[in-house]
């Protein structure tokens, strides 16, 4: 059960970064179709969230699911949206990973 809870996790995460993505591509909520999207895959997101918070700690999942959203914008936002590569972005973007491998292995279930 708890390796489906943390499947369901990641799952969870790779939405959150479609929809934060998505946002970028709303124009604040203006064009229909990526705004349907956008809020699709928020919910989405948020209802595979509280079914893999059931068996998990809260606080674990959440922040695992908060690491996998931020490190997918942030990849995101170089490849698609040309924003700055520097040593810094990289190495917090590797701690930050590090950070959800680090929550994952050591989580009580």
């Amino acid at each position: 059960m708890t390796s489906s809870a943390w499947f369901i996790l990641f799952i969870a995460g790779l939405l959150e970064v479609c929809w934060s993505i998505g946002l970028k591509y709303t124009d604040g909520f203006t064009r229909l179709i990526p705004s349907l999207f956008t809020l699709a895959t928020l919910a989405a997101s948020m209802y595979l969230l509280a079914k893999a918070a059931k068996t998990l700690p809260i606080g674990t999942a959440y922040a695992v699911w908060v690491g996998i959203g931020a490190v997918g914008a942030a990849v995101l936002g170089i490849l698609l949206f040309k924003e700055p590569v520097t040593f810094p972005r990289i190495g917090f973007i590797a701690l930050l990973v590090i950070s959800i491998i680090g929550l994952k292995f050591t989580a009580s279930q």
